[in-house]
Parts: C-alpha cells; structure tokens; sequence
C-alpha cells in the first residue's frame, strides 16, 4: 500500500463539476441546478439511510447506500461517496450473514455520523465551488 492510498478522498473532486458542465453545455446553471438538486436531497437520503438501517431493514438499507452512493459519486463528491462505498460493502458482506436485526444497527452506529459530518462538509464545499463567480 502506497502513501497516496492511505490519502482521504478529496471532499469535492472539481473535475467532475467541470466536466458535467462542459457535459451540459452550461457555465454555471448546472450547479443551481443539478447540484442543487444534490444539496436538496441529501438530507432525504441519509434520512432514508438512517432509517432503514436503525429498524433493521436490509433491502431499504441497500437501496439507501446505493442512492447515496450513485448521487455522491455524479456530483464529485468522493469522500461521501468513499463513505457510501465502505458501507455498501458491509452491507453486502456481514449483513448478509448475520442476524441483520442486531448488525444495521451496529453499522448505523458505525457509519451515520461520518456520514452525517461529510455529508454538511461536502454541501458547504459544493455551495462554494458552485456559487457565482466561484471557480475552484
């Protein structure tokens, strides 16, 4: 394992936003748009998140992560989409072959408040990169 494997992801990976926006053809309405829409919906999410872990609902739980996941990762949010990713594969792994009635809560425990502080982090960061006249 290198050094650079034991890095954090970044917080917000700028190239996908500036990607997305040559994908759109815009110069900044997509961040008022498709990453506001971003911002918008997280707490819904990790709320949904929290839920289906806390009462022990497996497929919920997956199906949560997997849209957490997938909205981070289109939005460049790496370190949250890292987060989902590390869950996911809990979910997936020891979930599956445990009494998930004693396991999503122990992983909710584990997991809903790194979750929860990146996921402020990461709609600040975004909110700044994303406002007019930002850049980087």
């Amino acid at each position: 394992m290198s050094a650079a494997d034991d890095a954090p992801r970044p917080l917000v990976d700028q190239s996908v936003l500036d990607r997305l926006r040559e994908e759109l053809e815009e110069e900044e309405g997509y961040c008022r748009v498709f990453v506001g829409n971003f911002i918008e919906y997280l707490p819904h999410r990790i709320g949904r998140l929290r839920l289906a872990l806390t009462t022990g609902d497996l497929e919920g739980s997956v199906d949560a992560v997997l849209s957490l996941k997938t909205s981070s990762q289109m939005v460049g949010a790496e370190r949250l989409a890292g987060l989902a990713m590390d869950l996911e594969g809990e979910l997936r792994n020891e979930a599956r072959h445990s009494d998930v009635a004693v396991v999503l809560p122990q992983l909710a425990a584990a997991f809903l408040r790194p979750i929860n502080l990146c996921s402020r982090q990461t709609m600040h960061r975004l909110q700044s990169q994303c406002s007019p006249g930002a850049r980087r």
